[in-house]
């Protein structure tokens, strides 16, 4: 770390040392939710969680080969394999918006056409494994399903639009180019690898298998006997990686969920700090107002009526007619600016819930915010220029909208 950078954190611990008033009873409260907030998260999910997700992280990085997805991205591929691979790569590379810019670059100026590498773009973030489980757990098996598939959905159709708009300029570059496909050898067979991943989803899965609030058969059954199939699970792993991986491999497998967690964990903690701080656990209110989320992104206009003296008649018919659409618009801009790290996103958007943050705004910002932020567009902006990055983001936030406001009617 650079003196500067270091200065620059020494005056804002000063300032923030300096200014905010500890003697509060508002800022006391909100301490006091801050590291409530971080004691359930880690008595709740990182065991059972986000131990086994690193873990998966790390075979991920070891024992799946980058060119063996990258060569499936290339022009020459079929549209079918192309995009299917992209739009499910996140599930693979469990990356956030900013890991996942050199990939997608190197994919890109290799002779990927702009839409399997836009699609592979979105998912890459999107369609994180981690976050999707972690989103069930925590926010409901709804809303982590809503993610999923809206994820994936959108890789796909944000890459056949950037396609479809900018098909003449990629014939062009991707004729002047010339982009080859590689080969990719693989020391073990495909099915192999598989049947490890399978067994540390089921860890996973089994793992941190929460108990069903209301009385459902399968759910229930399930909970009743889930250390039953997460320790047969683990028991057929070590069998696997005892018989067909190397010491070395196991080693450098450590050692990349030794730092997935090293990186992970700190920004995850003090995302859920910040959202104790800021936003209190769900009942509990902390720094902001709930009435604040709700004149914003709540599920009824009437706070927001209230403060701008809006009543009945017309305008006010008008006003609640759109205000779902204004709430997912609101949160999918709000989303694309910030930035998530990785796994981050879901304790923020729990406080945000429970503070009167709707349904489908919740959505939207779980579809924007992960996969694009303001350093991502920066980034994008010099591999693929200003105007196909203002496309790729107008996207985003038009879909992330769209299917906010198609959720939240849903689950009205």
């Amino acid at each position: 770390m650079s003196n500067a950078k270091k200065f620059t954190y020494i005056v804002i611990g000063f300032l923030f040392a300096y200014f905010v008033p500890f003697d509060d009873l508002r800022v006391k409260g909100a301490i006091l939710e801050a590291f409530l907030m971080l004691q359930e998260y880690a008595r709740e999910h990182v065991v059972t969680c986000l131990v086994p997700a690193f873990f998966i992280a790390g075979g991920i990085a070891v024992f799946v080969s980058q060119a063996s997805v990258i060569k499936y991205f290339g022009a020459q591929a079929k549209k079918v394999v192309a995009y299917g691979v992209a739009s499910v790569s996140g599930s693979i590379l469990a990356v956030c918006s900013c890991t996942v810019l050199p990939l997608f670059a190197g994919i890109y100026t290799r002779g990927a056409g702009i839409g399997p590498a836009t699609a592979f773009l979105y998912s890459g973030p999107a369609v994180n494994v981690l976050a999707i489980i972690l989103t069930a757990r925590v926010l409901g098996w709804q809303l982590g399903l809503a993610r999923a598939a809206g994820a994936v959905v959108f890789s796909v159709f944000i890459g056949l639009a950037m396609a479809t708009i900018y098909r003449r300029e990629e014939r062009e570059r991707l004729a002047s180019d010339g982009p080859a496909v590689m080969d990719v050898e693989r020391e073990r067979p495909l099915w192999k690898d598989a049947i490890y991943f399978f067994l540390m989803v089921c860890i996973l899965v089994f793992g941190a298998w929460g108990k069903p609030e209301r009385e459902v058969g399968f759910f229930n059954a399930v909970y009743g006997v889930k250390w039953y199939f997460a320790g047969a699970s683990l028991l057929a792993l070590f069998a696997v990686l005892l018989r067909w991986y190397r010491k070395d491999e196991m080693a450098d497998w450590v050692r990349e969920t030794y730092g997935f967690a090293i990186l992970i964990l700190p920004l995850l903690f003090v995302g859920v700090l910040a959202a104790g701080f800021f936003l209190g656990r769900p009942g509990h209110e902390a720094l902001i107002p709930a009435r604040y989320i709700e004149v914003t992104v709540g599920a009824k206009p009437d706070a927001f009526f209230a403060m701008i003296g809006v009543g009945d008649g017309l305008g006010g018919d008008i006003l609640a007619l759109l205000w779902p659409v204004w709430t997912c618009f609101f949160a999918s801009i709000s989303g694309a600016l910030m930035y998530f790290a990785t796994l981050t996103e879901i304790p923020i958007l729990e406080g945000l819930m429970g503070a009167g943050m709707s349904k489908g705004p919740a959505l939207a910002l779980l579809l924007a915010g992960p996969a694009v932020s303001l350093p991502n567009m920066l980034v994008i902006r010099e591999v693929l220029g200003t105007k196909k990055t203002l496309t790729y983001v107008v996207l985003v936030i038009i879909m992330a909208t769209v299917s906010g406001v198609i959720y939240g009617a849903m689950a009205a």
